[in-house]
Order: C-alpha cells, then sequence, then structure tokens
C-alpha cells in the first residue's frame, strides 16, 4: 500500500488531499496541531475537519505534530517512510506575520527545512510538493502597466493579458514579512530537488479557495467574504478601491495536479496555480456575484490604506503547467465555487 504524509491536513488543501488520496486507496498520515487557532482565535480553529477525516477515512491516520519540532519531524517521516509528502502547513497571515515574526519564519522556513531534511536523510526518492504562495513575488506585479476600470483593475498591456508566469522577478519587491519566509522555503525545495537530486515541486498559489476553508479576515479572502455575507457581518476593504483582482482556484483543481504531479514528478520545478483568466474577480465583483446568490446585500466599509505588499492585479499564468500536464485544467467555475462555499457555510454556523 502507498503512504503519504500530509502537513496542514486539517486545513482547506490539505483536507482535500486526505480526502482524494484515501478515496484512492493510499494510506494517509496527516500532521497537524490545529496552530491556526492559535494563530486567528476561535474562528481558525480547524478540529471540525480533522474529526470529519477521521469519522469519513478508515485509511487516514492523524499525527499531532508540531513541524517546528525538528526531532519529532524525523522520527515521523522514519516511522512512515511515505512515498510522498504534501506539505501544506504555514503560518498564512500577512499582517500576523509582522506581529509574530519568528513564529511566521520557525514555521513557514523552518518548519520546511525540517521536512525536507528529514526526508533527505530517510530516502532521496520520496516525492516532495509544496505550497508556496504567489506573495514570493512581493509587490513586483504592481509594477505591471495597470488600467482603471469600472469594478476592476486590469493588466494594461496584452503581453500580460494570461497573468503572471514563473519565470517573473522575486527579488527587489516588498514582500512583507509572511512572503519573506515563504521565499525561503520555496527557494529551499526547489534546491534540495536540484542539489540532491529530489522530486520537489513548489506551487506558488493565487487565491487557494472551497467550501472546507476556515475563512478569517487575516486569511481566506473569499470564504471569509462570504461568510461575511451570511452573517451580514460588515466586511472591511482594504485600499485600490475594492477594485484588486485575484484568480480563485477550488482546492478540487489543486489536488488534481498535486495527484498528476506525484503520478509523474519532476526535480525542483516551480508552478504558479490559480484559478487563471476565467476564475478571476476583484473583491466589488465577488460582492455582487455573492449577493446575487444569498439574496442578501453586502455590509462594508472601505479604509483607503491597502495591506503592506499586497497586489492590486494577480491572475496566475498557467500555460507552464498545462503544457507539462496536459491531462490537467480548471475544471471548477467561479459561480459553482461560491455556491459551494455558500452552502458549506449553511451547514457550520
Amino acid at each position: 500500500m502507498k503512504k503519504l504524509i500530509v502537513t496542514g491536513s486539517s486545513g482547506l488543501i490539505g483536507s482535500e488531499v486526505v480526502s482524494r488520496f484515501c478515496s484512492k486507496g493510499w494510506k494517509v498520515h496527516g500532521i497537524d496541531n490545529n496552530m491556526r487557532a492559535d494563530f486567528f482565535g476561535k474562528a481558525g480553529d480547524t478540529r471540525w475537519n480533522q474529526k470529519r477525516l477521521i469519522e469519513t477515512f478508515p485509511l487516514f491516520e492523524h499525527v499531532e505534530l508540531d513541524i517546528r519540532d525538528r526531532e519529532k519531524v524525523k522520527v515521523t517521516i522514519e516511522r512512515v517512510r511515505p512515498d510522498a509528502i504534501v506539505h501544506t502547513a504555514a503560518q498564512p497571515s500577512h499582517d500576523l506575520a509582522a506581529s509574530r515574526p519568528f513564529d511566521d519564519f520557525d514555521t513557514n522556513a523552518v518548519g520546511t527545512l525540517n521536512l525536507l531534511e528529514s526526508c533527505r536523510l530517510t530516502s532521496t526518492g520520496i516525492i516532495f510538493v509544496h505550497l508556496s504562495t504567489n506573495k514570493v513575488y512581493g509587490d513586483s506585479p504592481n509594477r505591471l502597466n495597470l488600467v482603471e476600470q469600472e469594478t476592476r483593475w486590469e493588466y494594461a498591456d496584452q503581453k500580460d493579458y494570461d497573468g503572471i508566469p514563473e519565470t517573473h522577478s522575486i527579488d527587489q519587491s516588498k514582500h512583507s514579512l509572511f512572503g519573506a519566509s515563504k521565499v525561503a522555503a520555496d527557494v529551499m525545495v526547489q534546491e534540495y530537488g536540484r542539489y540532491f537530486d529530489m522530486h520537489t515541486c513548489c506551487l506558488r498559489g493565487g487565491c487557494l479557495t472551497g467550501p472546507n476553508h476556515s475563512g478569517v479576515e487575516l486569511h481566506g479572502f473569499l470564504s471569509y467574504l462570504i461568510r461575511c455575507n451570511l452573517e451580514e457581518r460588515k466586511y472591511y476593504i482594504f485600499g485600490y478601491k475594492g477594485k484588486q483582482v485575484r484568480d480563485n482556484v477550488h482546492s478540487h483543481d489543486v489536488c488534481s495536479f498535486i495527484d498528476q504531479f506525484i503520478e509523474n514528478p519532476r526535480i525542483g520545478e516551480v508552478y504558479n496555480i490559480g484559478g487563471g483568466r476565467n476564475n478571476s474577480i476583484s473583491i466589488l465583483e465577488a460582492f455582487k456575484l455573492i449577493e446575487s446568490i444569498s439574496g442578501k446585500p453586502m455590509q462594508y466599509e472601505y479604509q483607503e490604506n491597502n495591506r503592506i505588499g499586497d497586489h492590486i492585479c494577480y491572475i496566475s499564468n498557467l500555460s507552464k503547467m498545462r503544457t507539462h500536464y496536459p491531462n490537467w485544467d480548471i475544471t471548477m467555475g467561479l459561480k459553482d465555487t461560491f455556491e459551494q462555499i455558500h452552502q458549506a457555510w449553511l451547514t457550520r454556523i
């Protein structure tokens, strides 16, 4: 029986990976210590998802473990000897990183190194998939020529229409401390691939979303926005007139790509993964879409100051992924994704 380790297994992508691979007959060991509850309080708690996975999948084993604990990480990987590791655990918030820089760096950078080195010492044949972020590019995408439209910012030049490619520079830009810690992890994953000839990849995510997301104000834009609408709670827009654009990718499509990479792995690869052009939406446009689904008006307040290092318009260029893995593509559209998240919150609150 094939074996998989998933870090952050109670989170959005982690839990989707658990579901997919358990359903395929893999033995899945999920590493999680509910650090989101520490980072974000009760609203970020993921124990409900952990409980759901344990009750649903006999092939799932929960491992209560902090990835900052180097020795326990090493012992766990040596014990399991997995065929692959999918690393989704992280401190995911721009704002929180600034107030808790050591927790941020130790989780994102050092935790990733702990996993990579334990993986190498156990077997260089273990496939390693890392959930990185588009924040590794810092605010450099904001230097592209942009044009303001009625409801969104848009790329002004035709060459940028399909979005940000993997060749876009990560240098000479403001990342936020969160972005910097993820750069460190991202580069280390690439280096272990190239230096030690290991099958690794970094998935630089746009807005990853789905019905199992415990979205909070500091992380999980779409899930949190939809919850605010459902509860008729005020949503705060930070700068850019609410016209900032994100491309949203459903967790199902993220896990579909992870599955394909594990089946046909490559060495030290980097991919931008998001919803692409067709799944791009601004905050103002997202308000209109959820209002059309819920029938409730969006309550919001605008604040002029944008978040430090935030993107004005970010769309993932998916050309490289589609070229390397032609059987993969986006299958979940924006409306279906909104409806699923809306329905999920109805059952959880």
